[in-house]
C-alpha cells in the first residue's frame, strides 16, 4: 500500500465516523511561547483542551507536520542511527473535544488497524496504564475490559507512569494513555523471542505505532493533579512507522516515504544505500557502508525538516528557531561532507523530489519549492565555506600544538576546540576524526564542561516559572474590541504570577474585554494602563497565548475585583497602525514594481518605525528605492480610505483578490484589510485613512538570509525627525566649512586635498620603511644557521607588518620579530622563511601567541606570518628577549 493511500484510508476511515478533516497547522509556531515548533498533533489544539476556545467540531481528524529537535521531545541525536527516529514525522490523529471516549477511541482504532488496514491481530500488543499512588490515579480498568473483549489478555500490558500517563508539559492537560505496538519480526524471530517483553525496548522491529491519550486531568504547578471540566481523546499514530508495517519493513526508510529521497542522494553521489532487510540478512557490512546508510539516513530525515520549516516561513538564522533549522541542515550537509565526499551544495537538490512527492497534500512545499531551493543551496555553500575556513584553523592550531622539538604529538585542550566548535560553527565530530587522522588527540571531557556551561547559561537564561492561573469569573470568553475601541470598562477574570531570568517578576492579567491589541502578525502589543477608583496599573506588553490575551503588568491591583477602565497609549497604538498600514502599502509597491515572486517573509511593526523581510534574489537599487517609495507616498497622498471586511469567509477573502502569507494559520473567516488595490488577510491594528500616514521613508535595505532582502522604514512623526536631523547635519557641515556658496562642490574640494595628502604620507612612509631595512638588514644575527633578527621600531601598525615582511624576503632563512607602538597600544609580528616553517617546525602563529602574552594580547596569521596586538606597551621589551628562544 503506498504512503498516499495510508494517509488517505485514515482520514477517509474517520470521518466516515463523524470526523471533521482540518489541514495540518505550519510545523513552525509564530504565536505559541511555549514552544518553538509544533512538537505533537494536538499542539494545534492545546486552546480547546484548556477551554480556552471552542472548535469547529467536537470530532476532528487530521495528519500533522511534526518537528522535535528541541526542549521535552528531542530525538535529533537519535536521527540517522536507527530506522524509526525522525526529525519531522506525521502524526496522524483523531480527537474527541468533550464527546467520545476511551470505548469509542479504542474500537475505533482496533478496527481501522485490523480491519482496513488488516495488520494481523497476533503482530500487535497494547498497554495500559498501571496507576500512579505519587499521583493518586488508579490503574486503568475501564482501558483494559475494553480491551479484552478486542485482544488476548496475555497481549495487554501494564505501562507505568513513563510510558503510558501522557503530558502536555510540566503543567497542563495530560491523562492516562494505551499505546498500540506492532511487532514486524519474522517467525523466527518472534518463536525465540515474545514480542510481549520487547515493548517499549527500542526494539527497531516491536515499536509503538499508536497512542491513544485519554485526557481528563489538568497539572497544576505544585505537580498536583485536578479533574478537567469535559474528558477529551487525543491521539497520534505516526505515519512513518504505520507505512513501515503496512509495506512489510523493518525500516521507515525503506518506505516510499524516503525511497525517492534515497535514490536521489544515489544519484547524486555514486553511492549505494542498503536496505534495513539486507542488513538483517547476515550480509556483514564494512564500516564504511555503514557510515554511508547513516550519513543518508541523515540527510534525507533532516531535507524534509528544514524544507517544511522554511516553507513554512522560519528561515534559518543565528538565534531561537531559526538556529534549530540551520542546525538540523548544517548536520546534513556535514554528513555528506564527512561520509558522502560531497564538498559542494547538493542538498537543495532533493527539494524538487520532495515537492513531487509531498505537494498533493501539504501544497505549501510544491508553491515555495524554487524558494525553499534557493535558500537551502545559499546555505549549504555558506556552510561549506565555514567548513573550509574551520579546516585551515584546524590545520594552524595542530601546528601550534606540534612539540618543535620532539615532533610529538599532544592532546589539544577541549576549550580549544570548543571556540571551534562555537565561534566558527565546525562540528566538534568532524574535529575529532580530523585529529585523529594526524595523530592527535583532545580532552572530550574538557569540551562538554564547556558545551554544559554554555547550555546552563541558555537554561538560565530562558528559564520559566509559572503558577497557576487563579480564576476570578469562571466560564468567562472573553472578547477583544479593539478595532473599534481603545478604551473600555473591564473586569479582571482571571491572574497569574510569572518569574523569568529575563524579566523578573510580572503578572499576566486576563480581562473580559479588552481593548489591548496582543503581539501577533508582525504588529507589537500595545501598551497602557488599568485605571480603578483609587489606582493606576501600568500595562507593559500585551500578548496571546492559548487563545487568551495576556496583559502584563509588574504588580497587581491592591483591589483585583473592582471595576477598571482599560486606556490603550494611543500615542504609541497611532504611530504602530501608521507603520503598519504603510507595510501593506509597501508590500503592494514591491510586488507591482519587482514582480509578484515579492511576498512577506517576516515583519516587525512597532512605534519607532518598519522592517520587512521578502523574498527577492538580488539587491533593490537605489532607483528602485525610490520608486518604491514614490508609489507609497502616492497612495498615502490619495488619502484611501480602509476598508475592513471582519469576518468573511476565507475563501470569499482570497477570491477577491487578498493576500494569505505562508506559514500563517486561517480560520474559516478571516479579517480583511483593504487600501485602494493593497488587499491582505491581517488581524493588526490599521490607519482609517492612508493620509494618516502623512509620509513614508526608506531608511535601509540589505540581505538578511538567501534571496531574502530587508526594507526597514519610517513614517508620521519619525520622517519629520528625520528630516529635521538631517538638516540640522547640513548646517552643521556648512558651519564647518566656514559656510560657502556652493556646499557640495566645498566638500568635493576638501576630498580631493585629502587624497593628495594622503598619497604623499604614503610615499614618506614608503621611504621611511626603505631607510629603515637598509639600517636593520646590518643588524641580523646568525642563530644556529638561522637569521634572526627581533627589534622595535617607530612606525604604525601597518607599516611595522611590512618592514617585517620586507626584511625577511631579503635574506634566506630568516626569523624577523618586529614590534611598535600605535595609538598607544602594542603590536608584534613575526616573519619566518618558508623554509624553516617546513624544515625546522617552526610556526609564526605560535610565536605571536607566547610573546603576545607579555603585551597582554593575542594575534594569528599563517605559519610563515603573524600578527598580534596588546594592551601593555612595558611588556614589549620582555617579547623582545623571549624571540629568540625559538631559534635556540
Amino acid at each position: 500500500m503506498k504512503s498516499q493511500d495510508v494517509r488517505k484510508q485514515f482520514l477517509d476511515f474517520f470521518k466516515s465516523n463523524g470526523h471533521l478533516i482540518v489541514p495540518s497547522a505550519p510545523i513552525v509556531l509564530k504565536d505559541d511561547p511555549t514552544l518553538m515548533f509544533n512538537n505533537s498533533g494536538m499542539a494545534q489544539f492545546k486552546e480547546y483542551f484548556l477551554g480556552n476556545g471552542t472548535p469547529k467540531s467536537k470530532r476532528i481528524a487530521d495528519t500533522q507536520k511534526c518537528l522535535r529537535v528541541s526542549g521535552k521531545h528531542n530525538d535529533l541525536e537519535d536521527v540517522g542511527f536507527d530506522t524509526y527516529h525522525h526529525t519531522m514525522f506525521e502524526m496522524l490523529g483523531n480527537w474527541s473535544f468533550g464527546d467520545y471516549f476511551k470505548k469509542e477511541a479504542i474500537n475505533w482504532a482496533w478496527t481501522l488497524l485490523t480491519e482496513v488496514y488488516k495488520i494481523p491481530k497476533e503482530n500487535l500488543y497494547v498497554s495500559v496504564f498501571e496507576g500512579s499512588k505519587e499521583d493518586n490515579v488508579p490503574f486503568d480498568q475501564e482501558a483494559w475490559d475494553i480491551w479484552k473483549t478486542l485482544i488476548d489478555e496475555d497481549r495487554i500490558i501494564l505501562g507505568n507512569k513513563k510510558d503510558n500517563f501522557w503530558e502536555m508539559g510540566d503543567q497542563g492537560p495530560c491523562g492516562p494513555c494505551s499505546e498500540i505496538h506492532v511487532d514486524l519480526r519474522s517467525a523466527e524471530e518472534k518463536a525465540q523471542v515474545s514480542g510481549k517483553s520487547l515493548v517499549n525496548n527500542d526494539h527497531p522491529q516491536v515499536v509503538e505505532i499508536w497512542n491513544n491519550v485519554f485526557m481528563e486531568f489538568n497539572r497544576k504547578a505544585d505537580g498536583s493533579l485536578e479533574k478537567l471540566p469535559a474528558q477529551h481523546v487525543d491521539t497520534g499514530m505516526g505515519f512513518e512507522r504505520l507505512c513501515m508495517a503496512l509495506q512489510g519493513k523493518t525500516s521507515n526508510y525503506d518506505t516510499d516515504v524516503f525511497t525517492p529521497l534515497i535514490e536521489k542522494v544515489e544519484q547524486i553521489t555514486g553511492l549505494k544505500y542498503t536496505p534495513n532487510d539486507v542488513a538483517l540478512s547476515g550480509v556483514e557490512e564494512t564500516e564504511e557502508q555503514n557510515k554511508t546508510n547513516i550519513a543518508i539516513r541523515v540527510i534525507v530525515d533532516h531535507v524534509r525538516a528544514v524544507a517544511f520549516a522554511i516553507a513554512d516561513g522560519q528561515l534559518p538564522s543565528n538565534t531561537g528557531a531559526g538556529y534549530v533549522i540551520r542546525r538540523i541542515l548544517r548536520r546534513a550537509i556535514r554528513y555528506g561532507f564527512t561520509f558522502l565526499d560531497i564538498k559542494e551544495p547538493f542538498i537543495n537538490k532533493l527539494v524538487e523530489v520532495l515537492a513531487n512527492q509531498m505537494g498533493e497534500f501539504f501544497p505549501e512545499i510544491k508553491l515555495q519549492q524554487q524558494f525553499v531551493t534557493n535558500v537551502i543551496r545559499e546555505e549549504e555553500a555558506s556552510f561549506l565555506r565555514t567548513l573550509d575556513q574551520g579546516l585551515i584553523l584546524l590545520n594552524d592550531l595542530m601546528l601550534a600544538h606540534t612539540d618543535n622539538i620532539s615532533k610529538a604529538k599532544v592532546e589539544i585542550d577541549g576549550d580549544y576546540i570548543f571556540k571551534l566548535y562555537d565561534t566558527f560553527g565546525f562540528p566538534e565530530d568532524l574535529t575529532g576524526l580530523i585529529l585523529k587522522e594526524n595523530g592527535f588527540t583532545y580532552d572530550k571531557e574538557g569540551f562538554k564542561t564547556e558545551l554544559q556551561k554554555q547550555k546552563a547559561r541558555s537554561r538560565a537564561a530562558s528559564e520559566v516559572s509559572t503558577e497557576d492561573w487563579s480564576v476570578l469569573i469562571p466560564g468567562n470568553v472573553e472578547t477583544f474590541v479593539g478595532y473599534d475601541k481603545v478604551e473600555n470598562d473591564v473586569k479582571i477574570t482571571r491572574i497569574r504570577k510569572v518569574d523569568s531570568k529575563k524579566d523578573g517578576v510580572l503578572y499576566q492579567i486576563v480581562l473580559d474585554n479588552t481593548p489591548f491589541y496582543p503581539e501577533g502578525g508582525g504588529q507589537v502589543g500595545d501598551k497602557g494602563v488599568l485605571v480603578s477608583a483609587n489606582e493606576t496599573i501600568e500595562i507593559i506588553d500585551t500578548k496571546k497565548e492559548n487563545n487568551l490575551i495576556l496583559h502584563f503588568a509588574k504588580q497587581l491591583p491592591e483591589n483585583i475585583e473592582a471595576g477598571f477602565t482599560a486606556k490603550v497609549n494611543t500615542d504609541l497604538r497611532s504611530a504602530t497602525s501608521k507603520n503598519h498600514s504603510a507595510t501593506h502599502l509597501m508590500h503592494l509597491a514591491l510586488r507591482n514594481l519587482l514582480g509578484t515572486h515579492v511576498e512577506q517573509k517576516g515583519s516587525l511593526v512597532n512605534p519607532n518605525y518598519l522592517r520587512f523581510d521578502f523574498s527577492h534574489f538580488s539587491k533593490v537599487s537605489d532607483e528602485e528605492l525610490r520608486q518604491v517609495e514614490a508609489r507609497v507616498n502616492a497612495q498615502i497622498e490619495a488619502q484611501l480610505q480602509l476598508t475592513e471586511h471582519r469576518n468573511i469567509p476565507i475563501k470569499e477573502a482570497l477570491d477577491k483578490g487578498a493576500m494569505a502569507l505562508f506559514g500563517e494559520k486561517y480560520g474559516d473567516n478571516v479579517r480583511m484589510i483593504e487600501f485602494g488595490e493593497s488587499k491582505e488577510l491581517c488581524g493588526g491594528i490599521h490607519v482609517k485613512n492612508t493620509a494618516e500616514i502623512w509620509h513614508f521613508k526608506i531608511l535601509s535595505e540589505g540581505a538578511v538570509a538567501a534571496g531574502i532582502r530587508r526594507i526597514e522604514a519610517i513614517t508620521g512623526d519619525a520622517v519629520k525627525q528625520f528630516y529635521q536631523n538631517q538638516e540640522n547635519t547640513l548646517s552643521e557641515i556648512k558651519e564647518t566649512l566656514k559656510n560657502p556658496q556652493d556646499t557640495i562642490k566645498a566638500v568635493v574640494s576638501l576630498q580631493e586635498d585629502n587624497a593628495k595628502l594622503k598619497k604623499q604620507i604614503e610615499q614618506l612612509l614608503k621611504e621611511k620603511v626603505g631607510a629603515l631595512k637598509s639600517e636593520l638588514e646590518k643588524d641580523f644575527q646568525e642563530v644556529n644557521g638561522i637569521n634572526f633578527l627581533a627589534k622595535q621600531v617607530d612606525l604604525s601598525m601597518a607599516s611595522t607588518k611590512d618592514l617585517a615582511s620586507a626584511l625577511g624576503s631579503s635574506k634566506a632563512d630568516s626569523f624577523v620579530f618586529l614590534a611598535s607602538i600605535e595609538d598607544g597600544l602594542p603590536n608584534i609580528h613575526c616573519y619566518i622563511s618558508k623554509e624553516l616553517v617546513v624544515g625546522k617546525s617552526l610556526n609564526a602563529n605560535a610565536v605571536i601567541k607566547e610573546l603576545g602574552k607579555y603585551i597582554e594580547g593575542n594575534g594569528g596569521g599563517q605559519p610563515f606570518f603573524a600578527s598580534g596586538k596588546g594592551k601593555n606597551v612595558n611588556g614589549i621589551a620582555e617579547a623582545l628577549s623571549h624571540a629568540v628562544d625559538f631559534v635556540k
